[in-house]
């Protein structure tokens, strides 16, 4: 065994291609798309983007960021809401994303995302929300919790915490 933080994309491609091929043989499944998505200046220059991939019916958002004088002025809901449009268009059933505490959980619950897990202290005094929603037809439907869900899938993180704190709400924790 060997440790190499600094290992080439040729080294890393060699684990994850072979873990595809494990997911293939075992589920069936092996259309795979990425998603990526860009915001231009006028200068031609990236200041916000979206990056992710689908598989098995899901989209995931790996990154979606958006240069701080651009923000405000709706360009991280467009690159979602196209995204969202792309998935639909590939037969993806639902979205999935995490979010920091301290990034823009708020962001994706006011679009319709879920709180589904929280893990806590990652990093130390903050938070990974893990969100998910419903995509297609149906989605609306589908998007309401269903009997037995936990109290934190509709609320906000801080909503999420709070629940978890009085003994509601499913958790991961490290």
């Amino acid at each position: 065994m060997t440790v190499e933080p600094q290992a080439g994309d040729d080294l890393r491609r060699a684990v994850s291609d072979r873990l595809d091929l494990f997911n293939v043989a075992t589920t069936g499944l092996d259309r795979w798309h990425a998603v990526s998505l860009f915001l231009r200046d006028d200068d031609d220059e990236i200041v916000g983007g979206l990056l992710g991939s689908i598989w098995g019916g899901w989209m995931h958002v790996t990154y979606l960021w958006v240069a701080e004088p651009f923000r405000g002025r709706g360009h991280a809901s467009a690159l979602l809401r196209e995204a969202e449009r792309f998935a639909t268009a590939r037969d993806c059933h639902a979205v999935r994303l995490e979010s920091h505490s301290f990034q823009a959980p708020d962001f994706y619950v006011a679009r319709g995302y879920h709180v589904f897990a929280v893990l806590d202290d990652c990093p130390p005094g903050q938070q990974l929300v893990f969100l998910r929603k419903p995509l297609g037809p149906g989605a609306a439907r589908a998007s309401k919790p269903a009997r037995g869900d936990h109290a934190g899938d509709r609320a906000r993180p801080r909503e999420a915490k709070r629940a978890a704190a009085r003994g509601r709400g499913r958790r991961v924790r490290s």
